[in-house]
C-alpha cells in the first residue's frame, strides 16, 4: 500500500470545518497513480507580476509585500480566535482553508484543539505531497487537485515555482480579532502621548502603533525570550535605550515608549530606511546589516531571498504586520473598529 495512505488515512476521516476553502471535499485517496496513458492537462503557465509599490502613509509598501499585508489585516480583524488559516508561509496569498474550531475556544488552545489543527496541517501536507508526485510522474488529476492548483497559481504564479516544496511550507495561523480589538481599546489611552513622543524625537508618529505587533498593547506582557512590557524590551536593550538605562522602567508604558523612540532613531541612522529599521526591532540591527550586506538594500529582496540565521517567518513578516496594523487603525470605518466586542 502507498505509504502516504498508511500515514494519513486517519486524517482523511476528519470533518471539514471551513469558512474559506473550496466547496469540494479533499480527495479521499492521496496516493499517486503513476504514468497514465494521457498526461494531465494543466492551465498554461503565467508570469507573476506583483502589485506596484505604493506607500502606507510615509512608509514604503513594496508590491511584493502586498499579499503579506493583506494576510495580517485578515488575521487582525477578520479571523477570530476560533478560526485557523492553513496557508503557505512564503506565499502569503495562498490560503488553503480557514478552519473553524468547534465549541468554546479560549485565549489559549486546549491540547485537543491543538491536535485538531495539527491534523489539518498534516492533511494538507499529504495532499500537496501527493499532488507533487502526480505531476512529477504524470499521475491522474482529480477535480480537487485542480482546485489546489488554482490556489497555488494565485496571482498568475507559475505552478512549478510554488508546488515543489509546498508541503514543507504549510503553516497555521489563528485569528486574533479579539486580541487586536482589546489592544486597540488600551491604545486609545496612550495614543496622543505616544505620538507626541515620536514627533518630539523627529520620527514618524505612526511608529507609536508598533505595540500592536509586539504585545497588543498589554503593559505587563512577557515573552518566553525574556522581553517584557508593552514594547517588549529585553534587559540588554533596556540598559542601552531606556531613559537612564533603567531596566525597571520596561513595564512603564511612557518610559518604554521613549526607549523605543531611542532605539528606532538609532536603528534608522544605522540602517538607512524604515522597513529595515522597523524589522530590526525583531531581528536586531546587526542581523539586518548582514541581510543588507548579503542581498542588497532592496527590502523586498531581503524578505524574499535572505536566509540568514534566525531570519525566519517572524522576521520576514514583521514589517508587513506593522503596515497592516497601521492601515487598520488609520481606516477605522473600513474595519468596524468602533465595535470592540464583536
Amino acid at each position: 500500500m502507498n505509504p502516504l495512505r498508511l500515514k494519513f488515512w486517519p486524517l482523511l476521516a476528519i470533518t471539514w470545518l471551513s469558512v474559506a476553502c473550496t466547496s469540494s471535499q479533499p480527495p479521499v485517496n492521496p496516493g499517486i497513480a503513476v504514468r497514465p496513458a494521457t498526461p494531465p492537462q494543466l492551465p498554461p503557465p503565467q508570469n507573476y507580476n506583483p502589485p506596484a509599490t505604493t506607500y502606507s502613509g510615509m512608509f514604503i509598501k513594496p508590491g511584493e509585500l502586498h499579499p503579506a499585508v493583506d494576510f495580517w489585516r485578515k488575521t487582525y480583524v477578520e479571523w477570530r480566535r476560533s478560526q485557523v488559516a492553513i496557508h503557505d508561509q512564503r506565499y502569503m496569498d495562498i490560503i488553503y482553508e480557514v478552519m473553524v474550531l468547534p465549541g468554546y475556544v479560549g485565549e489559549s488552545l486546549t491540547s485537543e484543539q491543538k491536535e485538531m489543527v495539527s491534523q489539518r496541517r498534516e492533511l494538507w501536507k499529504a495532499q500537496l505531497a501527493a499532488l507533487e508526485g502526480k505531476l512529477r510522474y504524470n499521475g491522474t488529476l482529480t477535480n480537487n487537485d485542480r482546485q489546489i492548483i488554482a490556489k497555488l497559481q494565485t496571482n498568475g504564479r507559475s505552478l512549478n515555482s510554488v508546488l515543489f516544496g509546498a508541503a514543507e511550507r504549510v503553516r497555521s495561523q489563528r485569528g486574533t480579532r479579539e486580541r487586536f480589538m482589546k489592544g486597540l481599546e488600551i491604545s486609545r489611552q496612550y495614543d496622543h502621548q505616544f505620538r507626541q513622543i515620536f514627533r518630539e524625537a523627529g520620527l514618524p508618529e505612526d511608529l507609536a502603533l508598533l505595540p500592536h505587533v509586539e504585545s497588543s498593547f498589554q503593559p505587563s506582557a512577557r515573552s518566553s525570550a525574556g522581553a517584557i512590557g508593552m514594547w517588549q524590551f529585553t534587559k540588554g536593550a533596556a540598559k542601552t535605550f531606556m531613559p537612564g538605562g533603567r531596566v525597571d522602567l520596561c513595564l512603564d508604558p511612557v518610559a518604554s515608549t521613549k526607549g523605543a523612540a531611542n532605539y528606532l532613531s538609532h536603528a534608522y541612522r544605522k540602517l538607512g530606511d524604515w522597513p529595515t529599521a522597523i524589522t530590526s526591532y525583531n531581528h536586531g540591527i546587526g542581523g539586518m546589516r548582514r541581510a543588507q550586506n548579503t542581498v542588497g538594500r532592496d527590502f523586498a529582496r531581503i524578505v524574499n531571498n535572505y536566509n540568514g540565521p534566525a531570519f525566519g517567518f517572524a522576521s520576514r513578516n514583521y514589517y508587513a504586520q506593522f503596515l497592516a496594523a497601521r492601515e487598520i487603525v488609520n481606516n477605522p470605518a473600513v474595519y468596524s473598529l468602533n465595535t470592540p466586542n464583536q
